[in-house]
């Protein structure tokens, strides 16, 4: 008996020490993180956006040259089509440019109502076929010669001209370098200015903007008109970076 009673009472102080030092670690737990919420202060920062540009000259132009065809008939519009398009492949070709860097982009072919001077329909049908490919030339003085052979050998829609880069990644980096650059000078700036010390870096963010690339020629008409006329101008492109950069305060 004696030793059953001294069994309970034991068992009774050990969980009294338990749920006190539960209690304790509890209270040590929750104190630090209810100081810290109470003496914490806002981090004070500088943000920026640098921006960073580079002036190229292009070294490759892409073209979109098409073949349009119309008539009664749809097999023989699609064979007229078909027998032009192939003429003004074998002429680039024949211009030194690969065969893999002509690509089909478009063949589409729609009937087409015909309607009298009142806008009444006639019932009769015009079929309309369009044949685009996308075309890549690596040597840009041959870009006016290229012109003048589509059409002459059958293509009636040019619709447009635009100029890049065939490697951009050192334009790049030198422009996020430029970025950088100019947001430090700026953030260096503004601290001077309102009297505070600039701190470490403490976030950067970066986009890429597509370069400017000029573009000439919308439209079959006055496309005609450009190959015909030659020559045609590269100009300049600019390449932009921006960066956002965020600096603590001191």
């Amino acid at each position: 008996m004696y030793k059953k009673v001294l069994l309970i009472g034991l068992a009774l102080l050990v969980a009294a020490a338990l749920v006190g030092f539960g209690g304790v670690a509890a209270t040590q737990a929750l104190s630090p993180s209810a100081q810290t919420s109470e003496s914490s202060e806002p981090v004070r920062t500088i943000s920026v956006t640098g921006t960073g540009k580079v002036e190229l000259t292009p070294d490759i132009a892409y073209i979109y040259i098409g073949v349009h065809s119309e008539g009664p008939d749809a097999v023989e519009a699609v064979s007229s089509n078909n027998e032009k398009s192939e003429a003004v492949k074998d002429a680039l070709v024949a211009l030194g440019v690969a065969e893999d860097d002509i690509q089909t982009t478009n063949f589409s072919i729609y009937p087409q109502p015909r309607y009298d001077n009142q806008g009444q329909p006639t019932g009769e049908i015009t079929y309309m076929v369009d044949n685009t490919v996308y075309v890549k030339v690596s040597d840009l003085d041959m870009v006016g010669e290229i012109l003048d052979a589509a059409v002459k050998a059958g293509a009636n829609s040019i619709n447009g001209i635009s100029f890049d880069l065939e490697d951009k990644s050192a334009a790049m980096a030198e422009a996020r370098e430029k970025a950088v650059d100019d947001a430090n000078v700026q953030a260096q700036q503004l601290a001077e200015a309102a009297g505070v010390s600039l701190g470490p870096v403490i976030t950067i963010t970066t986009s890429n903007v597509a370069p400017i690339v000029p573009i000439y020629g919308k439209g079959g008409g006055a496309s005609v008109e450009m190959a015909a006329s030659v020559p045609v101008s590269p100009g300049q492109l600019t390449i932009s970076v921006d960066v956002f950069m965020v600096y603590g305060i001191q």
